[in-house]
């Protein structure tokens, strides 16, 4: 298979330095995902450091949003902005950098279990919140679907198109993660009913039953029949794995796809 639009993006610790990413492009890769969360963090502190990635290579840079402990369907209204607050200041922070930005969907909390249907309406409520801001920087949304976990939104086709169609949004649309939907048993119903909403691709392996984030072709995730069905998408597609040597295994697998 020969590769096209290949962003690399690590979930590990690699301490306060990107040194590393100056390996991606000699690994086969044109692209950086910026994940926010931990020693990640694009901050004040370490922005000079990702202008000069941006400036000095020729990686496509993009950006996850923070996840751990965000619920953008909390009713919790303190909590919930401290939450939009913070991703704010991380589109702000991008807005030289990185033209799109990955979101995830709102969960129910114990309180919001109790009135899911308000829950759902803040969860819509403070993704249209974030893509206004995002709009501001030029920078496009792109709201994740979630693995098999209790009480989190998006995580089947059809509440995904609902999402994205009551934020009503011109930068909204789907990042497709295939290891989710493939602890779901979705994938081929995300590619039949959402390839025109799709703008950004996840990738990465796992058995089905939970969400393992393997190298490519260690799970029994079917990437050949992917690959085919994204034909014409013209996207970036990420593969998020624990260490370079990870992706290195993945830009293999998929030249000999």
């Amino acid at each position: 298979m020969k590769l096209r639009n290949l962003s690399f993006s690590s979930r590990v610790d690699t301490g306060d330095s990107f040194a590393w990413v100056y390996q991606l492009e000699d690994l086969g890769y044109t692209g950086w995902e910026i994940v926010q969360e931990g020693s990640h963090t694009l901050h004040n502190g370490n922005l000079g450091k990702v202008l000069e990635i941006r400036d000095t290579t020729d990686l496509k840079i993009t950006m996850h949003l923070p996840f751990s402990d965000m619920n953008l369907a909390g009713l919790n209204n303190g909590i919930r902005n401290e939450v939009l607050r913070q991703m704010y200041h991380c589109l702000e922070l991008g807005s030289d950098i990185v033209d799109l930005a990955v979101v995830h969907p709102g969960y129910l909390s114990p309180y919001g279990s109790q009135m899911p249907e308000k829950a759902w309406r803040v969860h819509i409520g403070s993704i249209q919140s974030v893509c206004d801001i995002a709009a501001e920087c030029s920078i496009t949304i792109a709201v994740e679907n979630m693995p098999e976990m209790a009480k989190i939104f998006g995580k089947y086709p059809d509440e995904m198109l609902r999402t994205i169609e009551e934020v009503n949004r011109d930068n909204v649309g789907m990042t497709l993660d295939v290891g989710h939907a493939n602890t779901v048993g979705v994938v081929d119903e995300f590619l039949e009913k959402c390839k025109d909403q799709i703008l950004h691709v996840h990738i990465h392996d796992n058995h089905g039953q939970w969400d393992e984030h393997l190298p490519l072709g260690q799970g029994n995730v079917q990437w050949k029949k992917v690959m085919e069905s994204l034909k014409g998408y013209n996207g970036r597609f990420v593969t998020e794995m624990a260490s370079l040597e990870e992706g290195k295994e993945c830009v293999a697998y998929l030249r000999d796809l």
